[in-house]
């Protein structure tokens, strides 16, 4: 699919080159200089996926994630020098759909790109509202409630939710998640799943430390109630 993405980048050659790859690619793509800059551009165009440099001027990538993920469902894709295990878990938990350590390969950024727009994309079935209690996962329109009111996701929690919603009572193991919702991403591993469930129990439970919805599978998994 054809998307409008926005490039928040301090360093133009990264920047220019991130863009050239994605303009093979078919998209609009917009690049910008510092976090300011980004949120300005984010508000006004209304981008389908934000890549985030972490280090810019102004505001840093982590604040702008923050920022517009209050504000938004748009799927953002962290970039950053920093490597560490920790730095990627805050990244998602302050709601980055995905991460991705420098240097970038560009082929492996354009892959990521496409299976998060896969993700936010039109599904087979446009028309399919999954429903499991007061819960509604609407897949055409990539949007759940929870008793008649909206509640925002992340790409990716919301590719675990509708995982699971289609098939209530089965388990899934985290390696069954990993390989169908994340896509063409390498090395994610099984706390990248516990992460995403934690931050999507916060939105969809009225008590998530007694998760009425996404059950956890003690030694398999995860999975769907059924009622």
């Amino acid at each position: 699919m054809t998307a409008r993405i926005l490039v928040a980048d301090d360093d133009p050659k990264h920047a220019q080159l991130i863009r050239l790859y994605l303009e093979r690619e078919g998209h609009q793509v917009m690049t910008v200089g510092d976090g300011r800059a980004a949120l300005d551009q984010a508000r006004a165009r209304r981008p389908d996926l934000i890549i985030l440099d972490i280090m810019m001027p102004l505001v840093d990538g982590l604040d702008v994630c923050r920022i517009l993920r209050a504000e938004s469902n748009v799927a953002i894709l962290l970039v950053t020098a920093r490597s560490s295990e920790n730095d990627m878990l805050l990244g998602l938990d302050i709601g980055a759909d995905d991460y991705l350590s420098k240097p970038v390969s560009p082929r492996e950024l354009t892959a990521r790109v496409r299976a998060l727009l896969r993700r936010i994309g039109a599904t087979e079935d446009p028309s399919t509202v999954l429903r499991v209690g007061e819960l509604e996962v609407d897949a055409g329109r990539f949007e759940v409630r929870v008793g008649g009111t909206p509640v925002g996701l992340t790409a990716k929690e919301f590719g675990i939710l509708e995982l699971l919603a289609r098939e209530p009572g089965r388990v899934f193991t985290r390696g069954q998640i990993i390989d169908k919702t994340f896509g063409f991403e390498q090395d994610v591993s099984e706390r990248t799943v516990d992460a995403h469930v934690v931050n999507l129990r916060r939105k969809i439970e009225t008590d998530p430390a007694e998760p009425r919805y996404v059950q956890t599978v003690y030694g398999r998994g995860y999975r769907m109630a059924e009622t």
